[in-house]
């Protein structure tokens, strides 16, 4: 019983707790949900939601507790609309959404799948009824990506991981108006080799801010013989100077374990694009993908994930 390590997310005993089973339509899978409580105190999950075609589209749940109990719109919240945004032609998936208290409103960071490739939209809302597009503001390659809440020296700042002739690592641009993006630096490298997060990683769920830093979670694609493999990793950057990493562990700290992550549409996947705190500021819900197939939910601490930090960054 030596091989022990800490176990920084427990999943819950319901998992998984959203399944293409549930959904008031038909559509063929349920995955990557972005998440953020109400001003009730409901949490809300933006799907994404694929249909027969291989399409996506979002597609919002709301729980009193989060867990179980989901009132499932009974139609797509939210739509490809390629008529007006020619971008969104293959679709729209995996939303992150960020709570900003300057503009009242939730920013959600979503995929628009051109006949290029996956490219970066934006779109504001107030109640996850209406939405005020923005449209594409970043460019194939590139994928995510979540908004920071609030600025920083008067600059929004976005989180995403554009894919090209330097690899595909985790960037940061900014924007002094949401639509025109530059100042673009790299905050977080890919690593080579062996590594669980080598040549491929990207961010998770929107970066968590702390006293000690902005919190990230983020994802790791390993390629083996059997396919690509999909873990958590975690690292902290400067709250400043977001770009600016601070302590990165070298261990991956969760990963496909059980059935429904390891078997589904695309199998050995864990992919988280939101989560929940708790009143108590500590208490993390992590919402995944798992298998590109259905939703879990896993819990963690805060307070641990810093720990976990000091000892093995």
């Amino acid at each position: 019983m030596n091989n022990q390590h800490p176990e920084l997310f427990h999943r819950h005993k319901l998992n998984p707790i959203l399944t293409a089973t549930n959904w008031p339509y038909p559509v063929n899978s349920v995955l990557n949900p972005g998440a953020t409580l109400l001003p009730d105190g409901n949490t809300l999950l933006l799907c994404r939601v694929e249909d027969r075609r291989g399409h996506s589209h979002l597609c919002a749940a709301r729980s009193t507790n989060g867990v179980d109990g989901w009132q499932i719109d009974a139609q797509p919240t939210l739509l490809a609309d390629p008529e007006h945004f020619p971008e969104e032609l293959w679709g729209i998936e995996d939303p992150r959404i960020t709570y900003v208290p300057e503009l009242g409103k939730y920013a959600i960071v979503y995929i628009a799948y051109t006949s290029s490739g996956p490219g970066i939209a934006l779109a504001l809302t107030e109640d996850f009824h209406t939405f005020e597009r923005y449209g594409m503001i970043m460019s194939p390659e590139d994928k995510d990506a979540a908004l920071l809440p609030h600025r920083i020296d008067g600059h929004w700042v976005l989180v995403h991981r554009p894919v090209g002739d330097h690899g595909a690592h985790m960037w940061m641009s900014y924007s002094p108006d949401l639509r025109h993006w530059g100042s673009h630096k790299l905050m977080l490298e890919a690593r080579q080799g062996g590594w669980w997060d080598a040549n491929k990683i990207g961010l998770s769920p929107p970066p968590i801010e702390t006293p000690q830093g902005w919190l990230v979670i983020y994802h790791g694609v390993r390629q083996t013989a059997a396919g690509s493999l999909y873990r958590l990793g975690l690292a902290l950057f400067d709250l400043q100077t977001p770009e600016r990493c601070l302590k990165r562990g070298n261990e991956w700290v969760f990963g496909p374990e059980d059935p429904y992550e390891q078997r589904g549409d695309v199998g050995n996947v864990v992919f988280p694009c939101g989560y929940t705190l708790a009143p108590d500021g500590d208490t993390l819900h992590l919402y995944y993908g798992a298998a590109d197939t259905s939703i879990a939910l896993a819990t963690g601490s805060v307070r641990a994930m810093l720990e976990w930090l000091e000892q093995h960054g």
